[in-house]
């Protein structure tokens, strides 16, 4: 009976563990440099470049650096936590674009609309990596299927053109 409770209490306690490391606090728990390859198709295959992703603390509260760093330059956002309890925030790209973000369970979320283009964009965090991933539909290639009667709605399809994909790891 001592080795059942024992491994009882073993595995609470793993799970106690796990439990406290998903509960990170966003942004403040991921701030750094992250560094790694991007991977995005292209008309003759796929390419890879470097790049880098810098989140840092900014002057103001509640506002971080916020860079995209594609092959050595730099594209220098500015993250705004709107309200933390419900992961709403925007990122402001500083020349008046701002795109509305969702962060949920260790993921920062992302969809907008520019140059005839859907995109959406994806920052998952776990650990020291950080995943990310943008994916590109062309407006003009929407499908439309359904809307036959009041059960069946019309529904808009958007093909996938383009994904770009990198792994980076945290470097400090």
């Amino acid at each position: 009976m001592n080795s059942k409770f024992t491994l009882l209490f073993a595995l609470l306690f793993c799970f106690q563990i796990q439990s406290q490391e998903t509960k990170k606090q966003f942004p403040n728990d991921f701030v750094g440099i992250y560094k790694g390859e991007l991977k995005y198709e292209t008309p003759n295959g796929i390419a890879t470049i470097p790049m880098e992703f810098h989140l840092k603390k900014a002057d103001t509260t509640k506002t971080y650096d916020y860079w995209l760093v594609y092959d050595g330059k730099p594209r220098e956002y500015s993250l705004i936590i709107l309200n933390e309890k419900r992961g709403t925030c925007k990122v402001d790209e500083n020349n008046g674009i701002v795109l509305p973000a969702r962060y949920y369970e260790n993921t920062l979320y992302s969809w907008f609309e520019v140059g005839g283009n859907k995109l959406t964009s994806r920052l998952q965090f776990e650990g020291d990596t950080l995943f990310f991933e943008i994916i590109f539909s062309a407006l003009k290639n929407k499908t439309t299927t359904g809307g036959t009667s009041k059960e069946i709605p019309k529904v808009y399809g958007y093909p996938i053109s383009s994904v770009q994909k990198a792994v980076l790891k945290k470097t400090d």
